[in-house]
């Protein structure tokens, strides 16, 4: 008689939170080897088609992706479109190497430069060059994935995943993944969280006791890859995940009604949209209207930047979907780890701190006049607001409100339509907190995830600070009180749309803050209004914190 396999634990790190229960679906990319070098003529047309092809699929799924995948791919196809990159390949492939080693060695000195950098974020964008790297190299020589297994609800391991091979996942067949290698700071992590996928990475002394079809547990909230779980272990978690379902349930009976605290005080609870499919998932009753409409999305995919007339028809979408309802839509937000070509500088030492945001507009008018042109005609369609991000002195506000009232007048005198609707900002940057009583603002907006990180000078993707990254330190607290305050004593509108508002123990403190309205992503709506109905803020908004 055969034993059952012992269980098995291998500690991993966390990159998105849940939890799973399934079969083991085992991945490895097998590239084909190269074969002999033959003309330079010809080595070199099969890289340049190679590229082309590589560039086409990611451009394809950026533009069937979100805004966040957009995002992501835009760096790999900037990298493509790089002659920089391609040069020394050509170089080689002209001295008699073939056209799939010549992209190694070309790519492979370009990933140990980036794997030797000081910073977490370039260390972590080795990991969208290997993609680059094995795609191409693939399509030059063939390649297939290694797992034959098919079975649904299974758990996706593999020894690390580029975020391309991510995106063409259909992760309705997988219940979450584990990886030997990775990063906490990779762009896979960011999706996965994004997507709510369970995600361990660095699951470490596992790789050579997986096989495929063996049963495991995901615990991406405890760390760890249990293998051959025992039945007492299986059926602890199973309970866990009853539970799990249970109180998502009890979450969704809050979706129908608004937001109110037990304590009487109604919380305007909006949405966040980072693209428009994101708009047939959500019932637009089950909202107070659209917090923050990213517009990024817009300026992906494209051969060229988008022109009024598509975001103007993206706009009105959005007003239309609201039904009457305010919508909050933010001017483009581009540079930090969202390069768009032709736009956004290259290889600033620290993008996160440079040419961004507002600050990127301002220095591109003729792009940004584009934009509040689109904007302007939008405005009447329905209670539109405008909110500029990453602004840090009061004169780029002054001067964003110029050119919008500009552009106004214009389309005035062309016989156009259009308005200047309430002009708000991003509290983002510790200084506009310090200083917001000097901004003409018609509202505020506070951008929880840039602050934190600013306030801490730390990254919420960086394993290695997450300890200091906290929401809750008392000078995040502080700068957020001290935004909520001002609000109360002018009358101004103040509202949070980041991170901290769907996670109950921060809309707790913020809702002591004299906070009263907060922009969540969709997901989060039922347990953000679950958890204003279990808070016991009064009405009385500021007074109460």
């Amino acid at each position: 008689m055969s034993r059952m396999p012992a269980e098995q634990i291998f500690k991993g790190q966390i990159a998105s939170p849940g939890l799973a229960l399934g079969p083991i679906d085992l991945h490895t990319l097998v590239l084909a080897k190269p074969g002999a070098a033959g003309t330079p003529e010809r080595e070199r047309r099969a890289l340049q088609e190679a590229i082309e092809a590589a560039r086409a699929r990611l451009i394809g799924l950026a533009e069937k992706g979100d805004a966040m995948a957009g995002d992501i791919l835009a760096l790999q196809i900037a990298l493509l479109e790089d002659p920089e990159l391609t040069a020394p390949a050509i170089k080689a492939i002209e001295g008699g190497t073939s056209a799939a080693g010549a992209w190694c060695e070309a790519l492979d000195a370009q990933i140990e430069i980036y794997r030797s950098d000081d910073s977490e974020y370039f260390r972590a964008r080795a990991a969208d060059l290997m993609d680059l790297r094995d795609r191409v190299v693939g399509l030059i020589c063939g390649e297939g994935q290694g797992s034959k297994m098919k079975a649904p609800d299974a758990i996706y391991v593999a020894r690390d995943l580029a975020p391309s091979r991510f995106l063409e996942t259909d992760w309705n067949r997988y219940r979450g993944a584990a990886l030997m290698g990775g990063s906490a700071s990779s762009h896979v992590a960011i999706l996965a969280r994004a997507r709510g996928v369970p995600l361990l990475i660095g699951v470490g002394g596992a790789e050579e006791a997986l096989r495929d079809g063996a049963e495991a547990i995901l615990d991406a909230e405890g760390g760890r890859l249990i293998v051959n779980p025992a039945a007492s272990t299986v059926a602890r978690y199973r309970a866990r995940l009853a539970r799990r379902r249970e109180e998502a349930e009890r979450e969704a009976a809050f979706l129908d009604g608004p937001a109110v605290t037990a304590g009487g005080a109604r919380i305007q609870v909006c949405i966040n949209v980072d693209d428009l499919k994101v708009l047939d998932r959500v019932n637009p009753d089950h909202c107070d209207g659209i917090g923050l409409a990213r517009t990024e999305f817009l300026f992906y995919g494209n051969n060229s930047l988008p022109d009024e007339d598509r975001q103007y028809d993206t706009y009105s979408l959005l007003i239309d979907w609201a039904g009457g309802k305010p919508v909050i839509i933010r001017t483009l937000d581009a540079g930090g780890d969202k390069p768009i070509p032709d736009l956004t500088p290259e290889a600033e030492i620290n993008p996160f701190l440079g040419l961004r945001g507002l600050r990127l507009s301002l220095a591109r008018p003729e792009v940004f006049r584009v934009q509040l042109r689109a904007l302007a005609r939008a405005a009447v369609r329905g209670p539109l607001k405008v909110m500029f991000p990453m602004v840090t002195v009061p004169a780029e506000m002054d001067e964003a409100r110029a050119l919008f009232e500009g552009e106004v007048a214009d389309l005035a005198k062309a016989g156009i339509e259009a308005r200047t609707p309430p002009l708000g900002m991003m509290v983002e940057v510790p200084a506009a907190a310090l200083n917001v009583a000097h901004f003409k603002a018609d509202f505020f907006s506070i951008g929880s995830n840039d602050l934190v990180q600013y306030v801490t000078a730390t990254s919420r993707d960086n394993a290695a600070v997450a300890a200091l990254h906290d929401a809750l330190n008392p000078a995040v607290i502080e700068l957020i009180g001290r935004v909520a305050d001002h609000g109360a004593r002018t009358g101004c509108e103040v509202s949070l749309c980041g991170d901290m508002a769907a996670e109950p123990a921060s809309l707790a403190r913020l809702l002591d803050a004299g906070l009263r309205a907060v922009s969540v992503a969709p997901a989060a709506l039922a347990r953000t209004k679950a958890a204003i109905a279990r808070n016991p803020a009064s009405g009385d908004g500021a007074d109460d914190g």
